[in-house]
Formats: C-alpha cells, sequence, structure tokens
C-alpha cells in the first residue's frame, strides 16, 4: 500500500515533470506555430475565410452609478464595414463605419442628425480588426508576429506575441499555452484625468458557433479604474445576407432596433 506521505511526493514529482514538459514544448514553438495553431483552434482559416458577414447580439455595460445593461447589434463585413446600435429607454444610438468614413447619430444627447466621425474615431475604426481577427493572413495584411515571452493570464499559462502592424502600431496579444486561443489583447490606451491609461481585453467563454470557436464574453479592463466593463454576447449570425446600405450613411433621424435586421 502506498502510504500517503509517499503519494504527495509522487504527485509533486508529476507536477513538476508537466510543469517542465509544458515549459519545453512552449519554448519549442515559434511564433508561426502558435498562430498556425490559434487559427485551427479558432475554427481554422477555411472556416473564417467562408465568413463574409457576422452579427452579434447581447448586452453591454453602460457604466456608472446604475450600470444599466444596454441591448446592442453589432455587425460586421467584409472589407472592413461596420454597424453598432445601442439601445437606453426606447432611444437608439448608430454608429457606422463603411470601410472609409463613419457616421453616428446619438439621441441620448439629443443629436438626432448623423455627424461625421471625428478624425480620431475615424483613425481608431481603420485601426479595427478584420472581422476574422488580427492573426488570419496576417502576412497578407502587412503584420509581423514575433513571439516576446511566456506571461500567464489569470491563471493560464499563455504565450505572449508582438503584433506589428503595416501602419508602425504594435499591439500584443495572450495566447493560452493549452487551448491556444486568444486569453487577452492590448487595447486602445485611454485619456482619464489628464493621462493615457493602458487598456486590456479579455476574452472568455468560447463556444462554437457555425463551425467557428468566438468568446461570448469580453470583459475591457482600464489602468488605475476600478469599474470594468463587459460584452456579453447572446446570439451570432454569419452570413445572414446583409445589405451594403447598412453600413452607409444613417438617413433616419430615429433608427430602430430592427432596422439593422432587414437585408
Amino acid at each position: 500500500m502506498i502510504r500517503f506521505p509517499m503519494l504527495a511526493r509522487c504527485l509533486v514529482s508529476l507536477a513538476a515533470l508537466a510543469a517542465a514538459a509544458t515549459s519545453q514544448a512552449q519554448a519549442t514553438l515559434s511564433a508561426a506555430q502558435i498562430v498556425e495553431k490559434n487559427i485551427a483552434a479558432r475554427g481554422g482559416a477555411a472556416a473564417w475565410h467562408s465568413v463574409q458577414t457576422i452579427t452579434m447580439e447581447g448586452t453591454m455595460d453602460a457604466g456608472g452609478k446604475e450600470n444599466h445593461a444596454l441591448p446592442f447589434v453589432m455587425q460586421l463585413k467584409r472589407a472592413h464595414k461596420s454597424r453598432l446600435e445601442i439601445t437606453f429607454k426606447d432611444q437608439t444610438s448608430v454608429q457606422v463605419y463603411d470601410g472609409a468614413q463613419g457616421w453616428k447619430v446619438r439621441p441620448f444627447l439629443n443629436r438626432n442628425d448623423a455627424e461625421p466621425f471625428t478624425k480620431a474615431e475615424e483613425d481608431s475604426a481603420a485601426a479595427t480588426d478584420e472581422l476574422d481577427g488580427p492573426l488570419i493572413d496576417y502576412a497578407a495584411k502587412g503584420t509581423k508576429v514575433s513571439l516576446i515571452g511566456n506571461d500567464p493570464v489569470e491563471g493560464h499559462p499563455a504565450y505572449k506575441l508582438k503584433l506589428a502592424l503595416r501602419s508602425g502600431r504594435q499591439r500584443l496579444l495572450w495566447i493560452d499555452a493549452g487551448s491556444f486561443l486568444e486569453l487577452k489583447a492590448e487595447g486602445e490606451p485611454r485619456m482619464l484625468d489628464g493621462r493615457m491609461h493602458n487598456v486590456a481585453v479579455y476574452y472568455r467563454d468560447y463556444r462554437s458557433e457555425h463551425g467557428l470557436n468566438v468568446p461570448h464574453v469580453l470583459e475591457t479592463v482600464v489602468e488605475g479604474v476600478k469599474d470594468t466593463r463587459k460584452i456579453m454576447i447572446s446570439r451570432i449570425g454569419v452570413n445572414d445576407g446583409l445589405n451594403d446600405a447598412l453600413f452607409q450613411k444613417p438617413q433616419l433621424a430615429a433608427v430602430g432596433m430592427q432596422s439593422s435586421k432587414q437585408p
């Protein structure tokens, strides 16, 4: 019979061996191999290449004292088109980007006409990833990916990748060393209290949708800010026939949530 102290020592030894094996495996993978495994874990390049449009519905935190969960619809279409609708107290704000220009309707601020994006908003929209993310066809997108170390995220061993974009910007991305799914991404820094704060986005609750493995919870954390912001996705539609007119300048002062669902 194995005595408990001996069993404990065996378990510790096995754990050390497993950790060493994991560490060795992490050390032997290149950035290109990590990207390849990430794409496979997300459903594969072929599956993502077949996606022309994505619709996501759910709720997002509003912040503030009451912190309402606001219904939203996000629609994405190649190439680089996006439409976001958020409803609060029977009013719907709209942000639209047609791949080159953007507009917004903000009834919460009594601004019911379509206003053009500011230069900063347009730059931000242009820098946003295509609907299949930053790693699929990264070389064709002009991105260089390098592995800069192993850096755990919330207790998960993870690879830390640096993405050097064609624009000259750099981003960091953390890939789970076990599942090879994204755990965390560096967001755009935000100006608060007169200084810039680092931003991180955490990806959680991956589920299979239409052959794609996608997160259903995204949490944004701003350095030095106690409150976080969560996006909870309840429905995902793929290739649901979104008309290009949805991504053009809004023509109506008040836009209902149902209007965007019409092809």
